[in-house]
């Protein structure tokens, strides 16, 4: 987006408003996908949007007004959507004719309030996990670059943002860029395990979007995980050696938006060598390894399958 911002600087900033502005809209869409699978009504699914909007922490209030300030906690969000959905649930028709009226108040309310109440410690917990993966940059340089690579890889696939803890705590060069490649390695390892059973465009979607698309399957059974540690390892700590440097807004996103690699190539002498080594360490080892877990893990041991890895588009 900056290289396009210096071609056509108008377009570049709208899209990067309106992509902004609907990244703030994440708890009101998680909404939507959970009162889908409760097969909520409109006024419920409206009044629990309201409470997950209030409780994640993304509105905040400035002199001018209310503002939108990121995703918001993505934690906070779920538990805030739990929250208002039970409040929803245990409501449900009891209040008659008046239903439309009072359940978005008391919903909204109190479900939102509640999120707000337990938000603070949310974000500690997530500050404290932060600072955790911060000692790691004292640490000598590749053992530094394999432990943030598999931190980072983790984080993607979990319900904390990478993003937000890559930010807070100010990770930059080679933290940074081993940060990156985990993340990539880990997108291409779950891409690449559930090849199979996913669409094309599902299966380009975790390293040009999010391998995050994958945190239900991997929260169900674990063991997903040991696959993606593994690669991460091997990417952070070829990171450390290849003098990979990134900044704390590039940590967080790995291959997305070719964020990554682009930041990495800003740090690096122009041509076509730097080329083909991001190349190499951005894509072609990231497949290869991924390749590699996929005949460990399903085709020789057994213990995963790649049904684990499906992804449900309906």
């Amino acid at each position: 987006m900056q290289a396009l911002a210096k071609i056509w600087p108008t377009f570049a900033h709208a899209v990067l408003d309106i992509t902004t502005f609907n990244m703030s809209l994440l708890p009101a869409m998680a909404v939507f996908s959970v009162g889908y699978l409760f097969k909520m009504n409109m006024v419920q699914m409206s009044s629990v949007a309201g409470a997950a909007m209030v409780g994640s922490g993304v509105i905040v209030k400035t002199q001018q007004g209310f503002g939108l300030a990121g995703t918001g906690d993505v934690i906070n969000v779920g538990l805030t959507i739990v929250f208002a959905v039970l409040l929803a649930q245990l409501i449900g028709n009891k209040l008659k004719n008046y239903t439309i009226l009072l359940l978005p108040i008391i919903v909204i309310i109190i479900g939102g309030s509640l999120g707000l109440w337990v938000l603070p410690y949310v974000k500690a917990v997530t500050g404290f996990i932060g600072a955790g993966i911060k000692t790691f940059t004292l640490l000598q340089p590749i053992l530094m670059g394999i432990l943030m690579g598999i931190s980072f890889a983790v984080l993607i696939c979990s319900p904390i943002s990478s993003v937000g803890i890559a930010a807070a705590i100010g990770i930059t060069g080679i933290a940074s860029g081993s940060a990156n490649l985990g993340i990539t390695a880990g997108a291409f390892t779950l891409a690449i395990m559930g090849s199979s059973v996913n669409s094309l465009g599902t299966v380009i979607a975790h390293f040009f979007g999010t391998p995050k698309i994958q945190m239900g399957n991997m929260l169900e059974k674990p063991i997903l995980y040991l696959p993606v540690v593994i690669s991460s390892a091997i990417m952070g700590g070829l990171g450390a050696i290849f003098n990979i440097q990134g900044t704390p807004m590039s940590a967080g996103f790995g291959f997305s938006g070719l964020v990554g690699p682009l930041t990495a190539y800003g740090f690096m002498a122009p041509g076509w060598l730097s080329i083909l080594s991001l190349s190499c360490l951005f894509v072609v080892l990231p497949v290869l390894l991924g390749y590699l877990m996929k005949y460990i893990f399903i085709d020789k041991k057994k213990l995963i399958s790649a049904t684990d890895l499906l992804l449900k588009t309906n």
